[in-house]
């Protein structure tokens, strides 16, 4: 029965994208910044967390909420499936989405994401790309988007951690701006390899915001180090309760 719940759920997903990208094109372009995200980038993925709720069981519980400040900054998260993208596409608005440069290339889908503003990057140069995400970052924040960097790179199954990047903590430094670490253990749900999906309540834990002590290479080693040490603690206490 979940097997077949997971195969629904995705063909929802794909319909939902073919209705809602050429939508978004008619009425977006015609929308300032902000709304255009809300409407394109933030409505689209709460409606596919509502959808995985709904379809597959994977509910969700949010420890910090208060603790998200006013105005724009850097966010780190941790990275262990699609579903914390869908979830924190939807909460910061607007916000600069990373994603690959292909696929803005995409009929219509491709299209829809042009007009919200992402920081499309070439993967197969990672050198390059994290001279974009630094340099295009800078003008993002700047111009009041939030960024959402996950400092290992690439998902990492449940359970593990990978090996922090200094990227987010030094676009922070270089902004004079706090970092927003953010941790869960969505991979538990909805696991980084395959089509599985299995019910339970996601944890998520936002905590408060690190601000990096003085300027330069050191300052960003240090606040990039305390995200870690956070995101460690933190995810001892959520690994292996998603899914009691």
């Amino acid at each position: 029965m979940q097997a077949l719940r997971t195969v629904l759920f995705y063909f929802l997903l794909a319909l939902s994208v073919v209705i809602w990208c050429p939508l978004s094109l008619l009425i977006g372009i015609f929308l300032p910044l902000r709304a255009r995200y809300v409407l394109i980038a933030r409505s689209w993925c709460r409606f596919a967390v509502w959808l995985a709720r709904v379809m597959v069981g994977i509910r969700y519980e949010v420890e910090g909420l208060e603790n998200i400040p006013a105005k724009p900054c850097v966010v780190l998260a941790k990275h262990q499936s699609t579903w914390e993208t869908f979830y924190l596409t939807g909460l910061f608005a607007p916000l600069a989405l990373v994603l690959k440069r292909e696929l803005l290339n995409i009929p219509f889908f491709g299209w829809a994401m042009r007009l919200v503003r992402p920081i499309a990057i070439d993967r197969s140069n990672p050198k390059q790309a994290l001279k974009q995400v630094a340099s295009i970052g800078q003008e993002r924040l700047q111009q009041g988007f939030w960024l959402i960097v996950f400092p290992e790179g690439t998902r990492v199954p449940a359970g593990e951690m990978g090996k922090f990047s200094r990227s987010g903590a030094s676009l922070a430094v270089t902004a004079n701006l706090p970092v927003l670490p953010i941790a869960h253990n969505a991979g538990e749900c909805w696991p980084r390899d395959g089509w599985a999906k299995y019910p339970g309540t996601i944890k998520v834990v936002i905590g408060t915001p690190m601000h990096a002590e003085g300027e330069g290479p050191r300052a960003i080693a240090a606040l990039n180090q305390q995200v870690e040490d956070w995101m460690t603690t933190t995810m001892q206490r959520l690994n292996g309760t998603a899914r009691r």
